[in-house]
């Protein structure tokens, strides 16, 4: 399967690859969002299983690829680019029809708190990233084992602070740069967000799709938490029984 490859910057990272079924192609899309903790050394590539099989079953996917810490991203430029990542899909729908009524994100770990941030631009402050009404509004999200507590992933070390080398400054140091940044500021959100997350996951504490359930659900926000086989890897690969049950939340949010 040969994705369709869009740019929106000059930058290599600044490009999403179009995923769309050879077979009937089924309303909306899904927007993947990779992990790594927010770091170059991790790509898109960890997506394109994913595309692939969601295209077998018959979604288009956007597989977003993005600035990350280390060539070029961090605070604010990976959030820009997520923003205008999603918006690019706007030009992908005009040349192939897809319908974007129903556009979910799907996020793993750090790919997962960028999809929830994502999910909530339209409530963010002017003047920060991704502020405005967003050309590709999200309608859902799917979230895979995601670092959905900023400040809590800050606090244990995750990723060997992975969080000081995405945001640049500690929460003590610049609180509006965290409350921009956090899904958890922006509870609760307009849409649906469904938090998977391993059982056997060592590399994202469950408390962190935990405390985001808790806190959206006390708020009145649609959110809901699932425990699922496997590590922290499980959920991205094909064929386990982990991504049997992310296919399944694809589809619920997907109107299937």
């Amino acid at each position: 399967m040969t994705p369709q490859r869009y740019t929106y910057g000059d930058d290599p990272s600044q490009f999403a690859e179009l995923y769309l079924p050879a077979g009937e192609r089924l309303p909306g899309v899904v927007v993947i969002i990779h992990g790594g903790y927010w770091r170059s050394g991790y790509g898109l590539d960890l997506g394109q299983p994913l595309a692939e099989d969601l295209a077998s079953r018959g979604y288009a996917c956007w597989n977003l690829e993005y600035r990350r810490a280390g060539n070029g991203g961090g605070w604010p430029e990976t959030f820009a680019d997520v923003d205008a990542g999603i918006d690019l899909l706007a030009t992908a729908a005009s040349d192939h029809g897809l319908d974007l009524a129903v556009t979910t994100a799907l996020g793993h770990s750090a790919g997962g708190h960028l999809a929830v941030w994502a999910a909530g631009r339209s409530s963010l402050p002017g003047g920060a990233p991704g502020a405005g009404v967003p050309a590709v509004p999200l309608t859902g999200v799917v979230s895979q084992s995601g670092v959905l507590n900023l400040v809590e992933a800050h606090n244990l070390g995750l990723g060997d602070g992975a969080v000081l080398n995405l945001m640049g400054v500690d929460p003590a140091g610049d609180a509006e740069r965290y409350r921009t940044a956090d899904p958890m500021a922006a509870i609760p959100l307009a849409v649906p967000v469904l938090a998977l997350h391993g059982e056997e996951d060592s590399t994202v504490p469950v408390s962190q799709s935990q405390s985001y359930v808790t806190a959206a659900l006390a708020a009145g926000a649609e959110a809901e938490l699932q425990l699922i086989p496997g590590d922290h890897f499980a959920m991205i690969t094909p064929g386990t029984d982990a991504w049997a049950q992310v296919v399944g939340a694809v589809d619920r949010l997907m109107g299937r």
